[in-house]
């Protein structure tokens, strides 16, 4: 199956990337996992799909997010609720957190979204929500022990300063070996290219993992060479970003040297899906061997497909 990690619907435009259009609904996103997207010749649908609100509506803004504590945790984390209660067999619930809100709060809600609606995942946006994870360890602790006690992974995102440098995580990561972290974006995002971060992180800490999606395409080849086969996850950060391009990055490491590595079709599947699957509980798959047995099952699954 395929996974993606990093997907955000919701029925309220992005109030800090102010993506253009009306909202990237669940509907919306659903229909763009059904794709057809073509993996070494071969139709596939990305199966599941963490999702979470989008980074600007977990924050306050005036006379439109502008509740306190956990009703402002509710408020921002209902249409993902909503989504993931409705299409338990495709989404997948991340949960944003957003210390600024209450730690007490913040950690008590984690628990409630585990045990209520079966979240895997919490995320951390130290940018978006204004602190330094180096220094405002007590701020991150109460989410870090309630993300021990549950099992649940942590995605950090990356990729910019001041607060969102890979490395500033380190501390926080050194205290928390129990818990497997996700680098996000792989150390890309608008203010930076971190890539070789993310890469040595993955390498020396056997809790840290790195997501595929914003790597530039060069180094992900280089990195796969040395990185233990579990370790690469598949994310898109859609919107604003179009998840076959990131399926794409990752298909060419089956090409021939220099531009890919000759990546078997297992390890492959391993990196767009299984991987993630093992970690969460989730039976691995092998992928599709012919173009018939690829199409028959996305006709099982009500994917249409060209004549």
């Amino acid at each position: 199956m395929i996974i993606d990690l990093s997907c955000y619907p919701t029925d309220l435009v992005d109030l800090a990337w102010r993506h253009d259009g009306p909202p990237f609904t669940g509907d919306k996103l659903l229909k763009m996992m059904d794709g057809p997207y073509y993996v070494n010749g071969k139709p596939r649908r990305i199966d599941k799909a963490f999702i979470q609100p989008p980074q600007g509506n977990t924050i306050y803004t005036h006379e439109v997010m502008d509740l306190e504590g956990k009703a402002a945790i509710r408020q921002y984390m209902a249409y993902t609720e909503k989504m993931v209660t409705e299409h338990p067999d495709r989404f997948l619930g991340c949960f944003v957190y957003n210390p600024r809100y209450g730690t007490t709060n913040g950690a008590e809600e984690i628990e409630r979204y585990a045990k209520e609606f079966d979240f895997k995942m919490v995320q951390l946006q130290a940018n978006m929500h204004a602190y330094r994870p180096d220094r405002a360890l007590d701020w991150l602790r109460p989410a870090l022990k309630k993300c021990a006690d549950l099992g649940l992974m942590v995605k950090v995102h990356t990729g910019d300063g001041p607060y969102s440098i890979p490395t500033e995580f380190y501390p926080i990561i050194r205290e928390f070996p129990e818990v497997n972290f996700i680098l996000a974006h792989f150390g890309v995002q608008t203010g930076g290219v971190y890539v070789f971060e993310p890469m040595q992180m993955a390498l020396d800490t056997p809790s840290v993992y790195v997501e595929s999606g914003w790597c530039l395409q060069s180094r992900i080849v280089e990195f796969a060479k040395v990185l233990p086969k579990h370790k690469i996850l598949f994310g898109s950060d859609t919107p604003p970003n179009e998840p076959g391009m990131w399926i794409n990055l990752l298909e060419v490491l089956c090409h021939e040297p220099p531009q890919g590595l000759n990546l078997d079709e297992d390890t492959l599947e391993d990196y767009l899906g299984n991987n993630v699957a093992r970690m969460i509980g989730l039976e691995a798959t092998k992928p599709p061997a012919t173009v018939e047995e690829a199409e028959a099952y996305l006709r099982q699954h009500g994917v249409a497909l060209a004549a």
